[in-house]
């Protein structure tokens, strides 16, 4: 009798304790995380730097599945946080971006649309920011190398290279995009092409450090139709806007069943523009959910991305602005118009209805007043202005001077 006791007084133990398990054993969602491996990019068979439909997914996901990604910087893992300048100059620019993925997502077919909801950016330790020789909004103006090491955590980064700053988190998919259709690669190809011909910028397809090696490299089976990251185009991709942060949703055009998303490129914190060239780049742990909108790629052919009150934790407590207008020197051809190859353009000191000139003003303006009263390099100032400082559009009426205003908050730097 006194056993039989013993074992229902046990079972019932047992029983009380599955009712009331650790809440942290209960599980609600289904996740797919899309790990990478290897110290670069081309040890990873989950990672890619080019685009085109022949690259085959590494996972599969169902809408509403949590996606987490974990992803690499945009240049692969080449730098850390004892680098100098000179080590900027010997990064093979020729590796950005490197993407994870693709990502099959279930029941997505070319004309639908993909929703992206951000949900969570896990950073890495480490970020930075460089001026790449030749690269950026004022290449005339910064010939040299330059990098600013970051210390990360989920709050703010600060930099030995930048002492008494400290820029906040407001991290965000620098690259994340969709696989194009074979009828995209040519059309994008044939209109990148003919701006190359003009004289303008533009980046062919590039087999050399290309990945995945057996479709975009040297002897790729499509080599000369693997399209380059570096511009973003109607699937994504580099599209670096600093809105998209957590808990914003991000709408593309599916272009192949599946869709073949990725995710690359994670920023900490970028202002609009990013001028330098970079933001603080980091490698990340990216957390999403997609939806399937069907059939809403005849509406939706570019990207759109739609939130709540998220953009209102963007803005400055304090600030400093300056409006700028489309001025400049008599005999200067700054170069982004270079191609155009007109010299009217050179004796003129106003420009008309010109939005790019007014940006460079107001930028060119803001970077010495950063100089003059906190005491920055002109490289700490650019850096400052890449990670922190917003160029927005004032007005793009008042001919024909159309307004650009650069606005940096003023919290960021240490009290004197």
């Amino acid at each position: 009798m006194l056993i039989k006791k013993s074992c229902w007084a046990f079972s019932l133990v047992c029983l009380l304790s599955n009712a009331f398990a650790d809440t942290t054993e209960v599980k609600t969602q289904t996740i797919v995380e899309v790990k990478k491996s290897g110290g670069h990019c081309e040890q990873d068979p989950n990672c890619f730097n080019r685009y085109h439909p022949a690259i085959k997914p590494v996972a599969r996901a169902k809408p509403g599945d949590l996606i987490m990604v974990h992803t690499r910087d945009a240049l692969d893992a080449n730098l850390n946080i004892n680098s100098l300048p000179k080590d900027v100059t010997a990064i093979d620019t020729n590796l950005i971006h490197p993407m994870t993925g693709p990502i099959y997502i279930e029941g997505a077919k070319r004309g639908d649309v993909l929703a992206i909801k951000l949900i969570d950016i896990n950073p890495n330790e480490y970020g930075y920011t460089t001026l790449i020789p030749g690269f950026g909004f004022l290449p005339d103006m910064f010939p040299d190398p330059y990098v600013a090491n970051w210390k990360l955590n989920r709050r703010e980064a600060v930099s030995a290279q930048l002492p008494g700053v400290r820029i906040p988190m407001n991290g965000f998919m620098g690259s994340v995009g969709v696989m194009p259709g074979e009828e995209e690669v040519e059309k994008w190809l044939a209109r990148e092409s003919q701006l190359g011909a003009a004289g303008g910028v533009a980046l062919p397809p590039q087999p050399i450090s290309a990945r995945p090696a057996d479709i975009c490299g040297p002897k790729g089976s499509h080599k000369d139709k693997c399209l380059r990251t570096i511009p973003p185009r109607e699937n994504g991709g580099n599209m670096d806007v600093k809105q998209m942060v957590e808990g914003t949703t991000l709408l593309l055009p599916c272009f192949i069943d599946g869709c073949g998303f990725f995710i690359g490129d994670v920023h900490y914190a970028q202002g609009d523009g990013e001028v330098a060239g970079t933001a603080i780049e980091m490698g990340a742990i990216v957390t999403v959910s997609t939806e399937i909108r069907k059939g809403m790629a005849s509406l939706i052919k570019q990207p759109m991305f739609e939130g709540g009150s998220q953009i209102k934790k963007l803005e400055p407590d304090s600030f400093h602005a300056v409006v700028g207008y489309p001025f400049k020197k008599a005999g200067e051809i700054p170069p982004q118009w270079a191609y155009l190859d007109s010299e009217k353009i050179k004796p003129l000191t106003n420009l008309s209805n010109d939005v790019t000139l007014a940006a460079r003003n107001s930028l060119i303006t803001m970077l010495d007043w950063l100089m003059a009263t906190k005491g920055l390099t002109k490289e700490q100032a650019l850096v400052v202005a890449s990670v922190a400082c917003d160029l927005r559009i004032s007005n793009v009426v008042d001919v024909p001077n159309y307004a650009v205003t650069t606005i940096c908050p003023m919290e960021i730097f240490g009290k004197k």
